[in-house]
């Protein structure tokens, strides 16, 4: 089903946003609980993916915002298959030569988003989705999130097990040339994620081309630093 244009006007909370289509007002389902204040900004263009299903209460899903001139991908669940196709194509040069490929491993009360083994050791990767950027430094979380400072914890207790472990940071702007933990939004997940690495978690930042045709991810990684932002300015020069 192809994909109809809108205008954003409104989001309500987090799970909803108001979106004109030809002309009329419609409700329109966000999947992705960030904040994504500098996308979601009065007039914006955004592409919906209309359901069929007559039980939704929406009949559309944001799937695409565009921000300077590019499509950036709103839809964060997406992230983990994105990176799981790419595993299985060969695509990420740090994460080949596995045998197994599990989405969605359980391990103790927890569940790891890709889990990856060899006759040699057992993988265990978490994903997240990123869309805030400055400048073209792309930025994690926009909003404080305890959920992913707990993942971090739970990798770190895996490679003291004896696993490899990684972050991946899937930037789902394309803008976004480098990496930084957001130290001004979340210095608790930032903080963790510096211990993590500190303790062999590994991280990987890769980006994604979006069109409506189809997202795919662009086999060469990105670089990152784990230190406190710079200041919007300096960034931006």
């Amino acid at each position: 089903m192809d994909y109809v244009k809108g205008i954003f006007k409104a989001r309500p909370n987090r799970f909803i946003a108001e979106v004109e289509v030809d002309g009329r007002l419609e409700i329109a389902h966000v999947p992705n609980t960030g904040r994504c204040r500098e996308l979601l900004v009065d007039d914006a263009v955004v592409w919906l993916k209309p359901s069929d299903n007559p039980n939704r209460k929406t009949r559309f899903s944001l799937h695409f915002v565009e921000n300077r001139g590019v499509l950036v991908s709103l839809y964060s669940q997406q992230a983990n298959s994105i990176v799981y196709d790419a595993i299985l194509n060969g695509k990420i040069k740090e994460l080949q030569n596995y045998s197994v490929h599990q989405r969605e491993k359980t391990v103790d009360s927890s569940r790891i988003d890709i889990y990856l083994a060899n006759e040699k050791e057992e993988c265990y990767v978490e994903v997240k989705g990123v869309t805030l950027i400055v400048g073209d430094e792309a930025r994690f979380p926009d909003a404080p999130t305890e959920r992913g400072a707990k993942h971090l914890k739970e990798l770190m207790k895996l490679k003291k097990d004896g696993n490899r472990c990684c972050v991946f940071f899937l930037i789902q702007h394309p803008k976004g040339k480098f990496f930084r933990p957001n130290w001004e939004n979340d210095p608790n997940f930032s903080q963790t994620l510096n211990e993590a690495h500190d303790a062999g978690v590994e991280i990987l930042v890769y980006r994604c081309d979006n069109q409506l045709s189809g997202i795919e991810l662009i086999s060469e990684s990105l670089d990152f630093d784990l230190g406190e932002n710079l200041t919007d300015s300096v960034v931006n020069d």
